[in-house]
């Protein structure tokens, strides 16, 4: 989660010299930004470095990131005549092939020694930014949306699915090993909105994904999907076409494993303010979280992204207990 990151003053260093969208047009720079993390500690994979944002803007739509504020829409969509503003889905792929070369790039550097996880965000969660413009703490603008304009919402949520499927099977072309879909803001839904604005998009886009690499010629790849706050998905979420379905910490790893059955592989779950503990106490909270999760269908992860202020050390001390505790648990 957010390997490549502010956390880390070589990251910072790299990408003091252009601003963020341009950093991720540059694939020599998202390819060096991928590779830090792994130069310092042994993870399992590589993450490439892009941002979900890139979608909307290949859109047509302008996206801007501000320093200490986050990203913004200068333009946001206010009316249901501001969709026809909106580029043909079809193109969006070919307007992303500096996410393409970033790919290929980055696979070619590791030569083997890791697999690349390429991703994108959900329809919905694109749609709140695009909405919104911007972040918000309670997604208002967009929800309004979905209860004033159900049709133009399920019109944008279909021209995201449509952008979103040949970019994520363009991802793997160019050599992503798995694609993880980031519904960032689940939790900002009920189960009601869920199910009807959000999971059908989430299934769409596995089940054409799947159908297109298979017409492509291209071998299948596992696919992850992580809904923040969606802990009353879970079981819609474990049917929904993905081998892994990512949980943030608050959602309890046995009650979890009850709800998504034994043929799902279930990705998580540390609180990531818990690297602000000591490095000692990392060891036993990942102990905790394994013997939880157990030695089954399972990938150790945070149960969302790094933040700024975090020691590198304490990082290299959570990936260090997995490895340690993971052998234990396979030992025994």
């Amino acid at each position: 989660m957010r390997q490549a990151g502010r956390y880390l003053p070589e990251f910072r260093e790299t990408r003091a010299a252009q601003d963020f969208f341009s950093t991720c047009r540059s694939p020599e720079a998202c390819c060096e930004l991928t590779l830090q993390p792994l130069r310092r500690f042994p993870l399992d994979a590589a993450i490439i470095f892009s941002d979900i944002l890139v979608v909307p803007q290949a859109l047509g739509m302008e996206v801007t990131m501000v320093p200490g504020k986050g990203p913004s829409f200068p333009e946001p969509l206010r009316e249901e005549q501001d969709l026809e503003r909106l580029r043909d889905p079809e193109v969006v792929a070919s307007e992303l092939g500096y996410v393409f070369q970033a790919i290929t790039l980055t696979r070619q550097r590791l030569a083997g020694r890791v697999p690349l996880i390429g991703f994108a965000g959900a329809p919905w969660t694109l749609m709140t930014y695009m909405v919104e413009g911007g972040g918000s703490s309670t997604m208002a603008q967009a929800k309004r949306w979905l209860y004033q304009r159900p049709q133009a919402s399920h019109q944008l949520l279909r021209i995201l699915t449509d952008a979103l499927v040949p970019y994520l099977v363009g991802q793997v072309a160019a050599g992503a090993q798995a694609l993880q879909l980031f519904e960032s803001h689940a939790g900002h839904l009920g189960p009601q909105l869920f199910n009807k604005f959000a999971l059908p998009y989430i299934r769409d886009v596995a089940k054409q994904v799947k159908a297109r690499l298979r017409e492509a010629g291209l071998a299948p790849v596992p696919m992850i999907i992580f809904a923040k706050d969606g802990h009353f998905a879970l079981e819609e979420l474990a049917q929904a076409g993905y081998e892994v379905v990512g949980l943030d910490w608050t959602v309890a790893p046995k009650k979890a494993r009850e709800c998504v059955g034994k043929t799902v592989t279930l990705q998580g779950n540390l609180d990531p303010c818990a690297l602000y503990a000591s490095e000692e106490e990392i060891g036993q909270l990942v102990k905790q979280m394994l013997d939880d999760f157990g030695p089954h269908r399972y990938i150790a992860n945070l149960g969302h992204g790094l933040y700024p202020d975090m020691d590198p050390e304490h990082v290299g001390a959570f990936v260090d207990a997995v490895h340690k505790h993971s052998r234990l648990l396979r030992q025994n």
